[in-house]
């Protein structure tokens, strides 16, 4: 089992940058998939990045492609999320999860075993 806490979120204005960390307990971080999704007020979660566990495989939806990297530190048990030129539509929570398939890259959230509590993004001018 693992427990996974976020950081790193807050108020941003448009075109800023943010960068979130996962920091996640348990001694077999290193063979989980990770992802970071996102919930904005009155909406479903959705997909944002995936990285497999070795950092070769990641996966990104297309709202955040070319903004966002998604990438982990197996030494310290923490993934990363860079968030670039961001948007007001990128306000929402963002959580971690873990997927026990190492070698995955999915962005269903019913792949994911375990979640953090989220960290709030806001952008805003």
């Amino acid at each position: 089992q693992v427990q996974l806490v976020e950081s790193g979120g807050g108020l941003v204005q448009p075109g800023g940058s943010l960068r979130l960390s996962c920091a996640a307990s348990g001694r077999t971080f290193s063979s989980y998939s990770m992802g970071w999704f996102r919930q904005a007020p009155g909406l479903e979660r959705e997909f944002v990045a995936a990285i497999n566990w070795s950092g070769a495989r990641t996966r990104y939806a297309d709202s955040v492609k070319g903004r966002f990297t998604i990438s982990r530190d197996n030494a310290k048990n923490t993934v990363f999320l860079q968030m670039n030129s961001l948007k007001l539509e990128d306000t929402a929570v963002y959580y971690c999860a873990a997927d026990e398939n190492g070698g995955s890259v999915s962005s269903w959230t019913m792949t994911y075993e375990y979640w953090g509590q989220g960290t709030q993004v806001t952008v805003s001018s």
